[in-house]
Order: C-alpha cells, then structure tokens, then sequence
C-alpha cells in the first residue's frame, strides 16, 4: 500500500517510515501541512498518516481540503491531546481514526491493517486479473493460488499496472510510483523490472505491452480472452 506520512517529529516519522517499510508498504513523508496538501492534490495514496499539529497548514485544514475534493482516501490523524475533544474534532472533519502520542507501534500497526482493509484510496484492496492476483494490503502477488516471490519494487510495478489495467501507463507514472523517501528510479531501471516481473509472471494467463513512447499495459493474453 502505498502510504503518505505528514509528520514534523524527525524522530517519530522515522520510527513510521522504518515501521511501514518492513511491512513491504511504499512510504513518503512530508513535515509541513502545505507540503502535506500539495502532495495529496497531484497524487493518491491509500493511506495518509496526518499529525493534526503541522505547520505552514494545519492537519485539520488539509484534512478538509482532502475531503472538499471528495477524496475518500483513509486518513489515520495523530496529535498530542488525550482528551476527547481531540479525537473528535478529527473524526469531525473527515479522518478514518485518531491516536493519542505518544504512539504504541504494536496498536499504530493494527490501525494501519484495519483502515488498509477499507479500501485502498476508496477502491478494492485485491486486485485480480485471469490467474493474477495481488493483495494490495498485505503486498503479496499470487498466480492461480501460489504465492510469486517478488521483490519491493517488482510488486510496486505490478501495483501501478494493474490499478489501471487495460489502460496504457508510462514510464514516468511507474517511476513516481515506485518512488520511496525521495529515491530516484530510472527509466532504465523499469525496463530491468519489467523484464524480471514478466518471467515470474509468464504462466498466469496475463502479458505486458509495450507501446514504444507510450507506456505499458498488462491485461489477458489472447488465449485467455473469452
């Protein structure tokens, strides 16, 4: 799942990132409110972690805004009142949940589970194509039942293909995605990928296309078609 964390504790956000990152999820972080904001507006995300205390924009203040755009994306809040009134303003403006800091890892874990199962940026959180499918909350791709081992970066690609499967994606699309922590990922390097993720992907009656200039497609292979 890929996840946004807005953040301006260096500490905490780098107890999040490691958290999720073991967990196999595509993490970024921001410290600013309007850097939280301007990244919820040209990108999604199935998950945004938003620490209600930001500056340069407060996270109820980009909580709304999320939600004036009528984004049902899970938003997980954090803030530093333990009373009541913290949590329900939160929930008022449109989070998912509220947790109290300082946070327990074990219980920030559970919640991450619990709202990744609502959905993945409102849509299904198991992605099936023919034989393929993939398990977008756990991060664990499978042909006809058998779990396929593919690596962190492999699994973001399929993620990004088959979120628009049927439709042409480019590579700049598949590079932004794969993106973690500000990572830079080449165009090269998504030719390696893809190579790598065709083979392991070979007998489970889908291919990926290639139109040069344009982008890659994955759908059914012809044999498959009814």
């Amino acid at each position: 799942m890929r996840i946004l964390i807005a953040e301006e504790d260096d500490v905490l956000a780098g107890s999040l990132l490691r958290t999720l990152r073991q967990r196999g999820h595509s993490v970024e972080r921001v410290r600013t409110g309007a850097d939280a904001d301007a990244k919820l507006s040209a990108q999604t995300f199935g998950l945004v972690v938003l620490d209600l205390g930001l500056s340069a924009m407060s996270g109820l203040e980009v909580l709304r805004r999320l939600r004036e755009r009528k984004l049902h994306t899970p938003v997980l809040t954090l803030g530093a009142d333990k009373a009541v009134d913290g949590g329900v303003k939160a929930l008022d403006a449109g989070a998912d949940d509220y947790m109290p800091k300082p946070l327990a890892l074990r219980e920030f874990e559970a919640r991450v589970r619990a709202l990744g199962r609502r959905g993945c940026g409102g849509g299904p959180t198991v992605l099936n194509l023919c034989g393929l499918c993939y398990d977008q909350v756990n991060r664990v791709a499978s042909v006809r039942g058998e779990v396929v081992d593919l690596s962190g970066r492999e699994l973001s690609l399929l993620e990004a293909l088959l979120r628009r499967m049927g439709h042409r994606v480019s590579k700049e699309q598949l590079v932004n995605h794969m993106c973690e922590w500000g990572e830079e990922v080449s165009g090269n390097a998504i030719e390696v990928y893809m190579h790598r993720l065709r083979k392991k992907i070979a007998h489970s009656g889908v291919t990926i296309k290639t139109t040069r200039g344009v982008g890659y497609c994955i759908e059914r292979t012809a044999s498959e078609l009814p």
